[in-house]
């Protein structure tokens, strides 16, 4: 991985799902496979591994170092950038993933906002990211600005605002909030050298609009091909083409937030997708029944009949 470190991150990025058995222990010989079924079926070449998809949050330190092993092994010669998210509520587990992170050869680290113990202004929220990625020097490192999940509702342009005098590992953010202003905000504050990657897939075109690098989500796991149509449409200038395919993420997308769209249910569906057997989710979320899944699933091939 350690060639991409250096590579700026554009395009899609699969933010990855973490494979159980159906006992809820990490299953890694899944991990391979989905590799496979990224590049080839959906044209995805960067994860981000770790995050909120993947129940970062509900894994503990080790088992995230081991997932992220994994993946940075499988991923050589497979795919281009593979992102670690290491964020944690205790400084201490975010530094020693952000090591293990370097010593695996990740391309990069992300870093989410603590979110017990809230950091109250931007400047503190940078001594902690500053913190974090000092524990791994030689890293791109990208801030991971998702409000919605960690309520702690500092703007991005403020936490981006002469970060890189304090963090000169720092490579731009994972913005998944709707406040298309403060994105665009921090599109128009970034470095040349900086990634800004979008992360509400229903909202891409708007953010490519707005000057956005990429976009991390969930959804490009299944739907990759056609968020690369839209991508690829947006560049020839043909904006009627990627309206068009916007309009049917948001379609599907809105439906599936009607049945009850959370990250069990978001799991269950890749399986059904996919063919991947990925597991539940791990408690407090839920596992989803499989007819609900298959009835967003039904959704999906009425909206994209060819997939």
């Amino acid at each position: 991985m350690a060639p991409g470190a250096d590579k700026k991150v554009t395009g899609l990025v699969a933010a990855t799902f973490t494979p159980l058995t159906p006992q809820g222990e990490i299953n890694l010989a899944e991990i391979g496979p989905y590799i496979d079924y990224l590049t080839q079926k959906q044209g995805v070449n960067n994860i981000f591994v770790n995050g909120t998809t993947g129940e970062s949050m509900s894994l503990s330190v080790a088992e995230r170092k081991s997932v992220a092993q994994e993946w940075c092994q499988k991923a050589k010669g497979k795919l281009d950038q593979v992102i670690v998210h290491v964020g944690c509520l205790s400084l201490k587990d975010s530094q020693e993933l952000a090591r293990h992170a370097e010593e695996i050869e990740a391309s990069g680290i992300s870093v989410i906002a603590p979110s017990f113990f809230k950091p109250k202004t931007a400047d503190v929220l940078k001594r902690f990211l500053q913190e974090v990625a000092s524990a791994a020097p030689s890293l791109p490192c990208y801030y991971y600005h998702i409000p919605s999940m960690t309520g702690v509702n500092v703007l991005g342009r403020d936490v981006l605002e002469d970060i890189e005098k304090l963090i000169p590992s720092f490579r731009g953010v994972k913005f998944s909030g709707n406040d298309l202003l403060d994105f665009g905000q921090c599109v128009s504050r970034s470095q040349p050298d900086w990634s800004v990657l979008y992360g509400v897939d229903e909202q891409l075109l708007a953010a490519l609009v707005m000057g956005a690098d990429g976009a991390v989500g969930s959804t490009y796991n299944y739907m990759g091909c056609h968020a690369n149509e839209l991508i690829s449409a947006f560049k020839k200038g043909d904006l009627a083409h990627a309206r068009k395919i916007q309009f049917k993420v948001q379609e599907f997308i809105s439906s599936a937030i009607k049945l009850g769209f959370d990250v069990g249910v978001n799991k269950q569906l890749m399986c059904e997708l996919s063919g991947l057997r990925l597991g539940p989710p791990r408690l407090p979320v839920m596992p989803c029944p499989q007819a609900q899944a298959l009835s967003i699933a039904q959704k999906y091939h009425s909206i994209f009949p060819s997939h």
